[in-house]
C-alpha cells in the first residue's frame, strides 16, 4: 500500500492488470481499500503462508473459464498493461511466460500463465504453505523474456532505497 507518485504500487499493479484487460481480477491479501470496483479480495491459507498459497488462492477464485492467469507482486511501480501484453506475446507453445532480469534471474511474481498448466501445478505441489515459486513452476514449460526498455516492469520496491530509485 506505499505510494509512490502519490498512488500505491497495489494500485500500480491493479491498474496494469485491468488495462491490459484481465477478468475477473484478484487481490490477495488482506482486505484493502479503495480497490476498483469488482477487484476481488481473497486470502491464502494460512494468513502469511507464502507466496504458493497465495498464488493457489487467487487461482482458485479466479474461476474455470479463465484461459490465462497473471501471478504479479503488489510492489512493483513500472508494471504497465504493455509489460503484460509482451508475456502474453511470449507464450507461445509454453505453459507460462516470465520477464527474466539482466542476471538472467527468472522474475517469478511477474509473469502469466495457461490457467490449466499453473492450476495443474498447484494441484501436484501437495501443502502450498512457506513453498517456493521456483519448485511451483519446476517442469512447465517458461518462455523467458528480456524487457529492452527503462524501467524493467518487474522492478519491486522492498527496501526504502529502492522507493528513492523510482522515477516517475
Amino acid at each position: 500500500m506505499v505510494a509512490v507518485g502519490g498512488v500505491s504500487m497495489l494500485a500500480r499493479v491493479v491498474r496494469a492488470v485491468l488495462e491490459a484487460g484481465a477478468e475477473p481480477v484478484v487481490v490477495v491479501g488482506p482486505p484493502r481499500e479503495g480497490l476498483p470496483a469488482g477487484v476481488r479480495v481473497v486470502r491464502e491459507e494460512p494468513a502469511g503462508g507464502g507466496p504458493v498459497a497465495a498464488a493457489a488462492a487467487g487461482v482458485a477464485d479466479v474461476g474455470e473459464n479463465a484461459a490465462y492467469i497473471g501471478v504479479f507482486a503488489a510492489d512493483m511501480p513500472y508494471l504497465s498493461d504493455m509489460a503484460i501484453r509482451v508475456l502474453l506475446d511470449h507464450l507461445d507453445e509454453h505453459d507460462g511466460a516470465l520477464f527474466v532480469d539482466e542476471g538472467g534471474r527468472r522474475q517469478l511474481l511477474c509473469g502469466v500463465w495457461r490457467a490449466g498448466s499453473l492450476r495443474q501445478a498447484i494441484a501436484r505441489f501437495g501443502e502450498t504453505q512457506g513453498g517456493s515459486l521456483r519448485r511451483l513452476v519446476e517442469g512447465l514449460s517458461v518462455g523467458e523474456v528480456r524487457w529492452d526498455g527503462e524501467r524493467a516492469p518487474y522492478f519491486d520496491c522492498d527496501t526504502e532505497e529502492d522507493l528513492r530509485r523510482v522515477e516517475l
